[in-house]
């Protein structure tokens, strides 16, 4: 199957056509088109040495919330309340940690410069959002970040400093969608911290049916700084 040449034009091919996942490169990060991208399954991932590729794994990796799972010792910590979560308080530190976390055995990271500037937009925009875990001194001890479209949150990256607290606010959080009736999370690839998590892959095509459920209707962007501060919960 060809990869395709992305024009000025917002438009993408479709990602049943994907080849080894690659659907397309080229074009730009402009706010419109990630999320027209997102919308339709797609997503980019690339380093600085390469040019902007687009991808559509099959299969690929989702987690429903009412199917997190959570190990016992998470749940006692979470029940201790051994750190704090919060929303949208602090998203450029988030992402610049999660541009840290370095791919075994090379020294760069797909979260580029450009990279971090277009979901610096999509959050200003309230369509990119944080979640950020703070110790008992006030630290940021983790968090991760991701797209939140319709009903469905799309995961992009996660960070720690300190044990289990990416775990801590990625569960946090899910467990926050569940409530607000959220019935997708797209984890993109599969490994097997997701995986442990409740994370399971899925043919692609059945994922895009999904998705076009998901986020039909208008999309409606917001803040979550609103979202309540997690001290401990029992799950």
């Amino acid at each position: 199957m060809p990869i395709y040449k992305l024009s000025e034009e917002i438009l993408f091919p479709d990602p049943s056509e994907a080849e080894d996942g690659i659907i397309a490169v080229g074009g730009d990060l402009s706010p419109e088109r990630i999320i027209v991208a997102y919308l339709h399954g797609i997503f980019p991932w690339y380093s600085d040495t390469d040019p902007i590729i687009w991808w559509s794994p099959d299969p690929r990796c989702v987690l429903f919330p009412v199917e997190l799972r959570v190990s016992r010792s998470m749940k006692q910590l979470l029940k201790k309340g051994i750190y704090t979560v919060t929303f949208d308080r602090n998203f450029r530190e988030v992402i610049r940690h999660c541009a840290d976390v370095r791919y075994k055995d090379r020294n760069d990271t797909w979260i580029t410069g450009d990279m971090m500037q277009a979901y610096i937009q999509l959050y200003e925009m309230g369509i990119a959002h944080s979640v950020e875990v703070w110790d008992e001194r006030g630290d940021l001890a983790g968090g991760l970040y991701g797209l939140a479209m319709g009903k469905c949150f799309f995961g992009e990256s996660m960070f720690h400093l300190k044990p289990n607290a990416s775990k801590y606010g990625f569960i946090t959080l899910v467990s926050l969608l569940r409530e607000k009736g959220y019935e997708l999370v797209d984890c993109q690839v599969h490994n097997d911290h997701l995986e442990s998590l409740g994370a399971t892959v899925i043919p692609r095509e059945i994922y895009l049916s999904l998705l076009s459920g998901c986020v039909k209707g208008e999309i409606v962007a917001e803040h979550w700084y609103s979202w309540p501060v997690s001290k401990g919960q029992s799950i």
